[in-house]
């Protein structure tokens, strides 16, 4: 049997949790890299897919093909790290200065790789700027994703703030299922096709990714999109990450753990109730015997 039972899955994250937050530094300033720039390459790729076909729903399809490289390359992807690496400090595995740590040195390797991977497409795509932004349609969705992800939500105020915090909540919430749900198969078919549902969900509907954002928005930038540093933080970077933890963090990772952890100390319980109950039995009939 390939399946693993939520309980056992349960287990993994807590086990995955602790071992992130052990890495060094160097580790996690490679791996955030390089799912930085994967991320991007995905991105890049699904809006390449919709440009061609005019269907938004086919880039969606392709896009979890980034997160399913991350995941079983063993990287580090910091959303997915909000819902694991908690867990591991609830359970005395891993310490809180541990776990800031881990998000801290991802979230700047995300940053290099995306932006580093956002630089070679930019130049890539615009042959060094000698190919007008209009002329090359992918391009031009990214800047405007761009403008999108944060002119839009400028223009609302307050309640751009939160149109985007909310976003990223459900954005994550299903980023960390389809980290979680990956760890219910031993097989690697079984984790691929248990990983891509919920990652095509997020994508297919426009929900707020950190690490994606790291890229589109900068790129966009580089593109000359008419967005700012101030713009790309203020209005995108940091309620996206703030909305991606608490949508990791309580919606999946403390969600699943309070229930399944519950249900497995109450088996023991019951468990070690049954043994003493037998213990019992057999000791009053040893006694009946003498």
């Amino acid at each position: 049997m390939t399946y693993i039972k939520p309980d056992q899955v349960i287990e993994s994250m807590v086990q995955s949790g602790a071992i992130k937050a052990k890495l060094s530094i160097q580790d996690l300033l490679i791996r955030g890299s390089i799912a930085g720039a994967l991320l991007g390459a995905g991105t890049t790729l699904a809006f390449t897919a919709e440009t061609q076909t005019e269907l938004g729903i086919i880039g969606a399809l392709l896009f979890p093909a980034c997160f399913v490289l991350v995941i079983l390359l063993g990287l580090e992807l910091v959303t997915g790290s909000f819902a694991l690496v908690p867990l591991a400090v609830l359970e005395k595995k891993a310490t809180v200065k541990e776990m800031l740590t881990n998000f801290f040195w991802v979230i700047v390797g995300h940053l290099i790789g995306a932006a580093l991977y956002g630089l070679l497409y930019v130049i890539s795509a615009t042959h060094l700027d000698n190919i007008p932004i209009a002329n090359h349609a992918v391009a031009q969705k990214i800047v405007n994703v761009a403008e999108a992800k944060t002119l839009a939500y400028s223009a609302l105020g307050f309640s751009g703030i939160l149109v985007v915090f909310v976003k990223a909540i459900l954005c994550n919430w299903l980023v960390c299922l389809g980290v979680v749900i990956g760890l219910t198969s031993l097989s690697t078919i079984g984790k691929i096709a248990a990983m891509w549902l919920p990652i095509l969900m997020f994508f297919a509907q426009g929900f707020e990714h950190a690490v994606v954002n790291m890229f589109v928005i900068p790129a966009g930038m580089m593109l000359g999109a008419n967005v700012t540093m101030g713009d790309w933080w203020l209005w995108n970077q940091i309620p996206v990450l703030i909305g991606n933890l608490v949508g990791g963090l309580l919606f999946t990772g403390l969600a699943l753990y309070v229930t399944h952890r519950g249900i497995e100390k109450k088996s023991l319980i019951t468990n070690k109730y049954k043994l003493e109950q037998k213990d019992r039995e057999e000791n009053g009939l040893q006694m009946g015997k003498v």
